[in-house]
């Protein structure tokens, strides 16, 4: 792959709704610019940008993937990405190594779910956009509807290419001596047109709209011509923001001759080359053997080997320029998210959003023994997908993997086997609840055993009350009943207790224990004879004060268009859930505030997807315990004393 500068270059990426055929299109332009001799297809799994053993197993696409396109002296870095909203980690990656988004539709299906969201998407991240609409070929197929449409649904900056008095007003509107060329009826010359064309285009007024079949070939030069001329370049945009060393705030030109920086946007894990790093250069020039600075680490990484990626097809990088995109292998430090720069003008770029987990499944080891492979798997799966999230509940010792579906999480299981050789069985998560007490309690607690030689004594009186701070011990003792050595033994025990209560085995919380009385013995007594004696009273004592199960209660902020309002809250009072009010969006729908208990939210996004159409997203947060219903309380102690007979 020869190089080329950054005039040369356009980075793009492929968006748009699962089977519209991004992965097609690519195809179509490499066949088109003679990259490949014929066209692969998806059903086949001999796509050059579906590449992975699971994309192909699955047919459809799993992770972003790096095609570039040279047709016309241009080089298009095309960046294919998934349509399943699961893996909307990658979209974001991929807009962050971009100047312009192409939004795909399928001119069968018109405007879908994908849709919207690959608009949003593009209009969160300040990308300018494009839509093609594909597969015009197929039979009953209305291109002026989807048109229709997609101005409907997306206002008058969408425009087709062939609408000439459209385009012109657009056009005009983008410069003011162009207004005043339009208004006065003349015409435009085809510099001051294209001029005009690309600054509406950069800045988001004008989405012109082509349309063609990928599978047949039709419109796929023009397309790419297209982009040639009104994709941005990427010396053409502001310069990049971030900050130094210092913290304080800093800008990088995009051009060749300032210091070297660039943006780590995606990690591969390829298990024959290693750690693979997708870097989007921003500034300067890279080459191997060059020394980069990771400025969120603080330490410098030796690139070694530096290449251009074709799919999975590595080509040789002798350098690369500023608005290329390049691959390095085998950085030690570097993650997806990092700068690497020049150490003598460090910068940080902001780090790629990934939404929070919205799903959360319990894994376990198929094999016993295995629980150490399942966090290392895991460890480095999480290097290549940052999406999901991985974490241990020490109250009900499980270990949760949090994604955004279903299909996320069922691929992330499928890697740990297929890569790592681990077979996880998923559970559904337990309720990390609490126990507490409403009352007060006043107990002895005495442990006395003697056999034979050293036997062991400890009495001890306890009040027990409810407190605010999760334990508070005291003692009141008089008259040397308990001598002061053994009175940390007894706070000891009673600590010890409080990782599991007498109800269903729940981490105890909010409670006063007073020591207050006791005896010991000269001989027999110890403290580990105190230490059980605490024990004894512990349960005793929690058993008499009335004690009650707590469970977790988590704020959600749900956001959903308006005609699913009544669908929502009514799904959320199903769950005892709590209303506590309502956000008009400025992008439009509302923003639902409710607190709701954690046993009810753990399937929570697979409903609300099938609620809204997938239109719908949610964020929850832990806000605080509250009592358990008694009815619900019953159960939950029933279902833990079977458990614990059954073992």
């Amino acid at each position: 792959m020869k190089g080329y500068t950054g005039d040369t270059i356009r980075n793009v990426a492929l968006l748009g709704h699962g089977g519209c055929g991004k992965t097609t299109i690519l195809e179509a332009a490499l066949l088109a610019a003679g990259h490949i001799s014929r066209l692969g297809r998806v059903e086949d799994g001999n796509t050059v940008s579906d590449y992975d053993k699971m994309e192909i197993e699955k047919g459809y696409s799993i992770s972003a993937a790096i095609v570039p396109v040279e047709y016309g002296g241009i080089k298009t870095n095309f960046i294919d990405t998934p349509g399943f909203f699961d893996f909307v980690g990658e979209v974001n990656s991929a807009l962050r190594a971009v100047e312009a988004g192409v939004i795909v539709v399928d001119a069968s299906a018109g405007l879908q779910v994908g849709t919207e969201k690959a608009w949003n998407s593009c209009r969160e991240h300040a990308t300018p956009k494009f839509i093609f609409i594909n597969k015009t070929d197929k039979e009953n197929v209305d291109v002026a509807k989807v048109i229709a449409d997609l101005k409907e649904k997306f206002g008058s900056s969408v425009v087709t290419l062939d609408d000439r008095e459209a385009l012109n007003e657009a056009v005009a509107e983008t410069d003011e001596a162009l207004l005043e060329k339009f208004f006065g009826g003349e015409e435009f010359t085809k510099d001051e047109f294209d001029k005009g064309l690309a600054a509406g285009i950069a800045a988001g007024d004008i989405v012109p709209v082509v349309s063609g079949s990928a599978s047949t070939g039709a419109g796929i030069k023009e397309f790419l011509d297209m982009l040639a001329v009104y994709v941005p370049k990427h010396g053409s945009s502001a310069p990049y923001e971030g900050v130094d060393a210092r913290g304080e705030a800093a800008s990088r030109p995009c051009d060749g001759s300032a210091p070297f920086s660039g943006f780590v946007f995606k990690t591969i894990a390829d298990p024959f080359v290693g750690k693979i790093s997708l870097i989007k250069m921003i500034s300067g020039k890279l080459a191997p053997g060059m020394e980069a600075y990771n400025s969120r680490a603080e330490k410098s990484e030796k690139m070694g080997s530096v290449f251009f990626l074709r799919g999975k097809t590595q080509g040789e990088a002798p350098q690369a320029l500023a608005g290329d995109i390049v691959a390095a292998s085998k950085l030690q430090y570097t993650q997806t998210g990092d700068t690497l720069c020049d150490k003598a003008a460090p910068i940080k770029y902001p780090p790629v959003h990934f939404p929070q987990p919205s799903l959360f499944i319990a894994v376990e080891p198929k094999n016993q023994g295995e629980e150490e492979k399942i966090g290392s798997g895991l460890h480095r799966l999480m290097e290549e997908d940052p999406s999901f999230t991985m974490e241990r509940n020490i109250e009900t010792h499980q270990t949760l993997l949090g994604g955004q579906g279903e299909i996320q999480i069922g691929i992330i299981t499928s890697k740990l086997k297929e890569k790592f050789g681990v077979e996880v069985e998923l559970r559904d998560p337990k309720v990390p609840y609490r126990e507490t007490i409403k009352g007060s309690s006043d107990v002895q607690g005495k442990h006395k055993k003697q056999s034979g030689g050293a036997g062991q004594y400890g009495d001890v009186h306890i009040k027990f009350s409810p407190a605010k701070e999760e334990f508070e011990f005291a003692e009141e003792l008089f008259g040397g009943s308990v001598p002061k050595n053994y009175v940390p033994a007894v706070e000891k025990g009673l600590r010890e207790c409080m990782g599991k209560g007498p109800l269903a085995g729940c981490k105890v919380v909010n409670v006063r224990a007073v020591l207050y009385d006791g005896s010991y013995h000269d001989v027999d007594s110890n403290e580990i004879a105190f230490k059980i004696a605490a024990a004894l009273a512990f349960k005793k004592g929690i058993a008499e004060a009335k004690p009650i199960l707590l469970e977790p209660i988590l704020h959600v902020e749900i956001f959903v268009p308006d005609e699913y309002m009544g669908d929502i809250m009514g799904d959320m009072n199903k769950r005892r859930g709590k209303i506590l009010g309502m956000e008009p969006q400025s992008g439009g729908g509302q923003k639902v505030l409710a607190e709701a208990p954690q046993a009810e939210m753990f399937k929570y996004a697979i409903m609300l997807r099938s609620m809204t159409q997938a239109r719908g997203s949610f964020t929850m947060r832990f806000e605080r315990y509250e009592e358990v219903p008694a009815h619900l309380s019953e159960k939950i102690i029933a279902a833990h004393k079977a458990e614990a007979e059954a073992e």
